[in-house]
């Protein structure tokens, strides 16, 4: 029982199940919010006949819904009546509503029209000021502020005046102002970039242009020789001969190379970026502003100058260090003209001059400094050779250099000096080389070699077979080698100078006759004075001077021949080699004279009298007869020297003539003095005995004829003094000296009363000496005492004509 009542249950709580189950699928299909597949799938869940209870369910709700829909029309039908009844009565005033409404449509149509037409005017009006002022944000990015600059003058003056009411206009009147100052602070940095670029590359660009203007003119010379050279074959054409071309196709080939690599190179102003100069300037223009850019421009380009025209301390060292400083000149100045040419106003030729005026004061005051610290000739050429590059290069970009030219002339002067101190330094070397012997050739062609150096003509010489000597040295070919190699140094300085060939003329011989006047001979007389050069060497230095004296005119042909200036143009000045080989001879001479008297005093100065001896020796003194044995040989030598011409000969005759003279008048005078000295105050007879065989000796010298030439006793008359006072002394002939006195016929002529009175009164002192160490037998010598008061006699006598003398004076 209890089963069956659980079943029932069970069965009862199914069916209110599924009823619960239809209500809620037919609240769902009411409501569409979830899709029907499931709910309807929910109702055919575990029930085989669900389908048929679902459709009764159905089949109730409906009924249901149509009683609701029937009670509801029911009770609004009576509204419905009343609407309808309502509406038919507002028919009539519905159409004329709708004509109303109509025409109010029409009217507002009508004002959209008329409001669109304005707004596509006003809009016609704003967009090409939109447009433009895109325009100029474009160009601002772009950087064509120059253009920018253009449109902001179009918007300013076209177009914003006819939209100015409206908000965005004033925004863009109120930005271009900024804008014009941006772009003003934007161009003078690019002008600042400009300004330091070319201060970093004016050297550069300098010394471009320096390049291309030597390459024009090396160009232009070259191509002058070329029609030389064809001008001259026309000739040879002419008369039926045609030379060989070898110049003309090292013209061409070298004409050819110069035009390869000018096209290679690029010209001064491909270096530079002028555009910034441009833009700035353009633009400053535009901003009218123009005075402001060009008195920056102008004060900071006088800046540049100042910088590039002070050197650097260590300029003159090297031609690099010159180079750079005439670079960055020319660089400077280039830049200058361009900018002068291609632009109005921003630099004036006034300008231009005036710093250039500035500039060159600057530059030749250094280079005057500067270069007077150049002591290499080669550094002095080269700094030459710089200085007329750069003025050749300013002056084809119409800068005047005049100025620079009147430089390189003083720069000569220092250039000659360096050359004449290097020329003394060769020639020192030469002399100090020299062996001092004359050249000796052992055949002809070593005969040739010689020659081919040096001009040395003797027809007498010529005629001798070899071997045989020249009779110069070898200093003298190489020393007129180094002349003519001094005359080439000294042109190559007068090269590109813009001189003419008379100018060149007058500065080679100028400084020709400084290398002869001042340097060469300065090297001879401190030769000639070196206590090694002895006296055979002085006699071939007074041969060779003779020898380059005679070469002289042979200088003056090998200058003539560079610059074809006759010598005999009234004008053409000549050098002064014979005076200064004349001088270098007499130095030459005198020293050969002062050398024979100082050898002279060392063998008097070896002499060593008794002066106080009883009887002489019978003989001449050691010392003077060594003495004669030197002057004998030396004098030998001087004869001994090859002469092989006359000239030569009577040359060395006269020099040795004269130092034989020379040595025995100071032999003489050196004697006398030695009698005569103030130290010496007693002189026995004894002595003058001696002193007398030695004066004989000089005597016989002189008679021997030392040197030939001598006529009669020419010689021996430098002993004449010293004869006459000895044989006085030696015969005591007083009275015949003082009877005779002042008469042209004494036979003591050239003795003077007062040597006699000295060499008296030491005799005198010597005889009392004497008496003294001989007193025991005083009573015996009456003859002494005789003498004595004789002496004493002479003595009061000489002194009275002493006194005479002096009073007559």
């Amino acid at each position: 029982m209890a089963r069956k009542s659980k079943l029932h249950l069970r069965e009862l709580y199914s069916e209110e199940n599924k009823d619960q189950i239809y209500d809620n699928v037919f609240a769902e299909i009411e409501s569409f919010e979830l899709p029907l597949g499931t709910s309807l799938r929910s109702v055919y869940d575990d029930q085989p006949n669900a389908h048929q209870r679902f459709m009764e369910k159905l089949d109730a709700c409906i009924r249901n819904h149509d009683r609701e829909i029937e009670k509801m029309c029911n009770f609004h039908h009576q509204g419905f009546v009343d609407a309808i009844t309502e509406l038919l009565k507002v028919r009539a005033d519905a159409e004329k509503l709708k004509v109303i409404a109509q025409t109010e449509e029409i009217i507002r149509c009508r004002i959209q029209q008329r409001n669109i037409t304005t707004v596509v005017e006003k809009l016609q009006l704003c967009l090409p000021v939109l447009e433009m002022y895109s325009k100029l944000k474009e160009q601002m990015n772009v950087k064509r502020y120059y253009s920018a600059l253009k449109t902001m003058e179009q918007l300013e003056n076209m177009y914003l005046p006819r939209v100015s009411q409206y908000r965005f206009c004033q925004i863009m009147i109120e930005n271009l102002p900024k804008l014009r100052e941006e772009i003003k602070e934007i161009s003078m940095s690019d002008l600042k970039d400009f300004l330091e670029s070319i201060r970093k590359h004016s050297d550069k660009i300098g010394e471009t242009a320096m390049k291309q203007a030597q390459q024009q003119k090396t160009f232009n010379t070259a191509l002058q020789k070329q029609n030389n050279v064809n001008y001259g074959r026309n000739m040879y054409a002419i008369n039926g001969r045609v030379p060989e071309p070898k110049y003309e196709i090292t013209s061409k080939r070298t004409l050819e190379e110069e035009d390869e690599h000018e096209e290679e190179v690029l010209t001064a102003h491909d270096l530079v970026d002028f555009s910034p100069v441009y833009r700035c300037l353009h633009i400053y223009s535009v901003l009218g502003d123009g005075e402001t850019f060009e008195n920056y421009y102008r004060k900071q380009r006088r800046k540049q100058a100042r910088l590039v025209l002070q050197p650097q301390s260590s300029m003159h060292e090297t031609v690099e260090g010159y180079r750079r400083y005439f670079s960055q000149i020319v660089g400077f100045f280039v830049v200058e003209d361009h900018i002068l040419h291609v632009t109005q106003g921003l630099v004036t030729r006034a300008y231009t001059d005036e710093l250039w005026n500035m500039a060159l004061s600057k530059i030749i005051a250094v280079l005057r400094t500067h270069s007077s610290y150049c002591t290499d000739p080669d550094l002095v050429l080269e700094l030459k050779n710089l200085i007329v590059v750069f003025a050749d290069t300013l002056q084809g970009y119409g800068f005047p250099v005049n100025r620079l030219f009147d430089l390189l002339f003083e720069i000569r002067d220092q250039y000659n000096e360096t050359l004449l101190k290097k020329w003394a330094g060769l020639f020192r070397d030469i002399f100090e080389a020299d062996n001092y012997s004359p050249i000796p050739v052992a055949n002809e062609e070593e005969y040739k070699i010689v020659i081919s150096k040096f001009p040395f003509q003797d027809p007498e010489l010529d005629k001798q077979s070899f071997p045989k000597k020249l009779p110069m040295s070898q200093s003298v070919p190489q020393i007129y080698i180094q002349v003519k190699e001094f005359i080439y140094a000294s042109l190559k300085f007068s090269e590109s100078l813009h001189r003419s060939s008379t100018e060149i003329d007058d500065m080679l011989r100028k400084s020709t006759n400084l290398l002869l006047t001042r340097t060469l001979s300065s090297c001879l007389q401190n030769l000639i004075k070196k206590p090694h050069i002895g006296l055979t060497e002085l006699v071939q230095i007074i041969i060779n001077t003779t020898h380059l004296e005679q070469a002289c005119k042979y200088l003056e042909d090998f200058i003539t021949n560079i610059t074809n200036i006759s010598q005999e143009t009234v004008h053409t000045a000549r050098l002064y080699g014979l005076s200064t080989f004349k001088d270098a001879r007499h130095a030459a001479e005198g020293e050969i004279y002062t050398k024979l008297n100082q050898k002279i005093d060392e063998f008097i100065q070896l002499a060593d009298y008794n002066w106080t001896m009883s009887e002489s020796a019978g003989r001449a003194s050691g010392y003077l007869m060594d003495l004669i044995n030197f002057l004998r040989s030396t004098f030998q030598v001087f004869t001994h020297l090859p002469n092989n011409n006359n000239d030569h000969a009577a040359m060395s005759g006269k020099v040795a003539q004269t130092a034989c003279m020379s040595a025995c008048q100071h032999l003489s005078t050196s004697l006398m003095q030695m009698l005569l000295d103030s130290e010496l105050k007693q002189i026995s007879m004894g002595a003058v005995q001696q002193f007398n065989l030695d004066v004989i000796q000089c005597e016989l010298f002189a008679s021997s004829e030392p040197v030939p030439g001598f006529h009669g006793d020419t010689l021996q008359l430098a002993f004449i003094d010293l004869r006459q006072l000895l044989d006085l002394f030696m015969v005591w002939d007083w009275s015949t000296y003082l009877a005779d006195y002042g008469q042209p016929t004494s036979k003591y002529l050239r003795v003077n009363p007062s040597t006699a009175l000295t060499l008296l009164e030491k005799v005198h002192r010597g005889m009392k000496d004497t008496s003294k160490k001989n007193n025991i037998f005083a009573q015996f010598r009456k003859n002494d005492r005789d003498k004595q008061k004789l002496i004493e006699t002479v003595v009061k006598q000489l002194r009275s004509l002493v006194n005479g003398m002096s009073q007559h004076t």
